[in-house]
This record gives structure tokens, sequence and C-alpha cells, in this order.
């Protein structure tokens, strides 16, 4: 951990508080306490208390070294030091809520909800994509039955990185779905990342550009009441393993996250991480609200549908939606509209470009 004394540090001259006003500098008051006393102490135990705030500050913007050494980064410290500055004056602030959309009707309908909801997830011509990526091929997204595809049109950067062979693919997943997608995209030249908390080991490297990492993505931060060894060190939100590993950029995350997809969605909107990708492939659930989302039937869909357009808010656009007829055709539950439980779809962001 680096230490940072007040008198070194460039920018505590004030330090940030929960108020915001910020605390002056007390390595301006030394001569103040070498005479002594009783204010003297209070002095003291005032300087320690801005110490611990500023060692924590700076221990929450260091990378994890052993993690970077397993997944063989080789970005430098300054590059490092550009990815996360301290003070960024464009960075967009933190949100603790989504936008809802208007009901869909002002009877608060399920139907109405329901129908609004599968009409958007199921007629994906917001934007179109003549060449796409399955499991490693190219094809005609509009002809394919692959539920998984990437959009790998020249407009957007995705088939110029993997030229260079300069993409980087995160996949996200909770047991032994399918990964010839990820093992080809590995092959074309991506750095690819699996996550997945069942394996063994910490970090194991199957190939020479994939990894495969025991760790699984919350939505959550670790609860403060909890002891940190009691912690579950192999859950964290994607923004952390973002930091951990010294990456900025995602070109494809993928995620099958059975229920789970819904909060960590609305977490990469809430926390601006969203920014940080090129295409999002997301596996999505519909039997039931999914993990943490509460309300009436027609208040859960309204949050689904209003999430999905947060993602359009941030350029976002979907191309290609694939309906899983194995999965039971149920919808929250209910026989409603001929739905799927389950459907797999595809974005790509089209302000995104990697850097």
């Amino acid at each position: 951990m680096e230490f940072r004394s007040p008198q070194s540090s460039s920018f505590l001259g004030r330090l940030p508080t929960p108020d915001g006003h910020g605390v002056p500098d007390l390595s301006r008051d030394q001569g103040r306490r070498r005479s002594g006393g009783r204010g003297a102490d209070q002095v003291d135990l005032s300087r320690d208390m801005v110490i611990k705030r500023q060692v924590s500050y700076v221990r929450s913007l260091q990378r994890n070294p052993a993690v970077m050494t397993a997944v063989g980064g080789t970005e430098s410290p300054e590059k490092l030091a550009d990815c996360c500055p301290v003070q960024h004056k464009h960075r967009k602030s933190q949100r603790w809520h989504i936008d809802l959309q208007p009901w869909a009707n002002p009877n608060h309908s399920l139907e109405d909800e329901a129908k609004r909801f599968l009409d958007y997830i199921t007629s994906p011509q917001q934007i179109s994509c003549g060449n796409a990526l399955e499991n490693g091929v190219i094809n005609n997204p509009w002809i394919t039955g692959s539920p998984w595809l990437a959009c790998l049109d020249g407009r957007y950067s995705l088939a110029q990185q993997i030229k260079k062979k300069q993409c980087r693919v995160y996949s996200l997943g909770l047991g032994s779905e399918d990964k010839q997608l990820e093992v080809n995209l590995a092959k074309a030249g991506c750095e690819v990342h699996c996550f997945n908390p069942s394996i063994k080991v910490p970090h194991v490297q199957e190939a020479q550009r994939l990894w495969h990492h025991r760790l699984s993505i919350d939505w959550r931060d670790p609860n403060p009441a909890i002891s940190p060894n009691k912690q579950h060190s192999n859950t964290k939100k994607l923004g952390a393993i973002l930091n951990d590993f010294g990456h900025r950029k995602i070109d494809v995350l993928k995620a099958d996250m059975e229920s789970a997809e819904w909060k960590i969605l609305e977490n990469l909107v809430l926390e601006n991480v969203i920014d940080k990708i090129g295409q999002l492939l997301f596996e999505v659930h519909l039997h039931w609200p999914g993990f943490e989302v509460s309300g009436d039937d027609s208040t859960v869909v309204r949050y689904w549908y209003s999430l999905l357009k947060e993602l359009e808010h941030s350029h976002f656009r979907l191309f290609h939606s694939h309906r899983d007829d194995s999965k039971p055709q149920v919808f929250l539950q209910k026989n409603l509209l001929n739905a799927s439980s389950s459907y797999t779809l595809s974005w790509v962001n089209t302000k995104w470009r990697h850097q």
C-alpha cells in the first residue's frame, strides 16, 4: 500500500469530507502542536483521522498486482495512472436509481406492460448489422439460429480490433455454458477473460489469450458490517474487477447470470461502467422477477423495460434477439403473449471507440 504524507501529497491540500467542504491540511499546524497541552492533543487526533482518510483513499485507487501478474498484464504504470485518475472533470456523476419510463397504460395492467416489453426485445430493428460473429464464424445475423452474436460491421470498431489483435472480451457465467464463442475469439486474437466462481483455482490460463478466473460478478459492495476476513473475496462488481486488472475498455461483454442480469445491468448503468463496453451479449430470464427485483408483476416489467431504455440512452442499439424455445414458455409464471422464459439479446454501442 502506498502511503503519502500530508506534506508530499499533491491532492490533499484540502481533504474531501462528506459535506464536500474539505479539511485543511493539518501539517501546517506543526508549530502549534509543539506547544503541548490539550489543544495540541486534539490537533494530533484530528491529524491522525485525516491521515487514515488519506490512506484509505489512496488504497482504493490501487490495482491488484497479483491479479495483473496472473492475467499477464503488460500495461505500464503510466498507462494505469491514466486509466483511473483521482479527479476527472468530465466524469459522469453516480446515480442511485434508474429513470422509470411512464406506464404503458394508466391502468398499470400486466398485459400492456408485457406487450410493450416483449415488442421491444423481439423486434431488434433498432440498428442493422450486416456481418455478425457466430461462435467465431462470420454469418448473416438475420438467417442464423445462434443465440450469441457479435456485430462485425466496419462502422463499429470490433472488426478492426480483431484484425489488430487488440480486442478484449469478458465472459460472465455461473456454470458450464457454451464457451465456443470465447474460444474462437481467443483464436482470432482477442484477449478473453472468463469469470466463473466454480473453478478450483483463482486464475488459470487455458490458451495463449484465454484466461479463467474464480470470480463472480455482483451488483453490491461488500457488507461493511462483515469482517474482511469473512468476505467472499471472489465476488466483486465489474467496475472493481476492471480496476484490479488495469483494464479501461471491454470490446464485448457476454453474460449468462441466471436471473442476476437485471441488477448487474442496473449497476453498470448507475456507475457508468456501461460507457466502457462496446457490445453487450446478455441472456435475460423472464420466468420470475430476478434477484432483488421487487414489486407486483406490472411494476417488475416496467422496471425491466426502463432498464433497457437506459441502455438505449447510453447509445446501445439492439441488433439481435434469440428466443429460447427449449426453456419453459412462461412469463412471470404465466402463459402470456406466447412468451418464452429466456431470450438472448445483443446490443452494440454506436458511440463507442476502443482506446
